[in-house]
């Protein structure tokens, strides 16, 4: 497996560690909205309080930009992670997913072939729906499992890697496992596969 071309769209918690993960072995460029955050990230100094990420942006050679442009990002992406902000309304008991689709769109727009990958908090169903809303065959979805202040660290000692997909689409189904190839190579612990006793 080659080195990918991925984009990231979000610079938190969980893009930002998706991006230093996977700028390890791949050209990573990160999205966000805000010149401050992409200053940092450029000076490799990380804009969110996390060990690993602080460690890793200082000491590690990552193939890592940060960038403001983010139709520039996109066009040039094998994946797009999209880990944009979903707000969850506790009185309305809705997820505002609006950043989310913004990316999509976008994506839809400037490079149609790029396998989008949501690592967002999402309602369930949602990957189903904004698939048949767009129309976009190239959305599949990654659960994160991270706290705060130690995304890198879960990232790189994973429980688990989830990658959902249509599996019915020969296509997707290889994204997925390129994707998750991807997350185990960049990892420090491995993942065990045991046969029966």
């Amino acid at each position: 497996m080659g080195k990918m071309n991925i984009a990231v769209a979000g610079t938190g918690y969980v893009g930002l560690s998706m991006a230093t993960l996977l700028a390890q072995y791949n050209k990573v460029t990160a999205v966000d909205i805000i010149p401050e955050k992409v200053d940092m990230i450029n000076q490799r100094k990380s804009p969110i309080q996390d060990e690993y990420i602080e460690k890793y942006l200082a000491e590690k050679e990552l193939d890592l930009t940060a960038t403001l442009d983010a139709k520039a990002a996109y066009s040039e992406a094998d994946f797009v992670i999209i880990a944009a902000p979903t707000n969850y309304d506790t009185n309305k008991n809705f997820f505002d997913t609006s950043a989310v689709e913004t990316v999509i769109n976008l994506v839809m727009s400037c490079n149609p072939n790029a396998i989008m990958v949501i690592k967002s908090t999402i309602p369930v169903g949602y990957t189903t729906s904004i698939r048949e809303k767009t129309g976009s065959k190239n959305i599949i979805f990654s659960p994160e499992f991270l706290r705060e202040s130690k995304a890198l660290y879960d990232n790189l000692y994973p429980s688990r890697i989830i990658v959902g997909t249509d599996l019915n689409d020969e296509r997707l189904v290889n994204a997925a496992n390129t994707f998750a190839r991807l997350l185990q190579k960049a990892a420090i612990m491995k993942m065990l596969f045991l046969g029966l006793g």
